[in-house]
């Protein structure tokens, strides 16, 4: 276990009825506090969010997961929190919110590769 890092990671979730309670999963983030990484991978499947809403525009969806994906680069336009420390950006990232776009609750994981451990955990959850 000597090359394996520490990792939390969540799943993205979007909640087209927030008083419903129901949703899917839209994307997966990482965050490797060892590694200095926070990664997001997002994909918005357009059937499923017309299954579940035809109130939700898919623009405004892929904007407010592309605010968030600024916030994961630490980009200027990524506003006050873009400018934060990794952990705290993942720790704002994964808070309980009650918007459309919310994040499961983080869980604890050993990789040697974020990014592949990222794209693994999309796979899994999102695809």
């Amino acid at each position: 276990m000597q090359n394996k890092y520490t990792f939390e990671f969540a799943i993205i979730r979007v909640v087209p009825k927030v008083e419903r309670a129901e949703f899917f999963n839209v994307g997966a983030i990482l965050f490797s506090k060892r590694k200095k990484y926070l990664g997001i991978k997002y994909q918005v499947n357009p059937k499923k969010l017309a299954a579940f809403s035809e109130e939700i525009d898919m623009e405004f969806l892929n904007n407010y997961l592309k605010a968030w994906e600024l916030v994961c680069k630490g980009e200027p336009c990524g506003g006050a929190i873009g400018k934060m420390e990794l952990a705290a950006r993942f720790r704002w990232l994964t808070a309980s919110r009650s918007t459309i776009i919310q994040s499961s609750k983080t869980h604890p994981g050993l990789c040697t590769d974020p990014q592949k451990t990222l794209d693994e955990i999309f796979d899994k959850y999102v695809l």
